[in-house]
């Protein structure tokens, strides 16, 4: 036996319940958040120092 699989869940059952509460806390936490605004996508424009340094390597 493994390090590992000490640490292993036995059965199914005792995961699953990990499992839900895991996925309560996440639907908890996104229900405090306001919807997302997806907002106009904008090109990235190096700056000229970041410029110099790539042209440098």
């Amino acid at each position: 036996m493994g390090p590992v699989s000490g640490m292993a869940h036995e059965a199914m059952e005792t995961t699953l319940t990990y499992l839900h509460a895991h996925l309560e806390l996440k639907e908890s936490a996104l229900a405090k958040l306001k919807p997302y605004e997806r907002a106009k996508a904008e090109r990235f424009r190096p700056n000229d120092r970041l410029l110099e340094f790539l042209n440098a390597l």
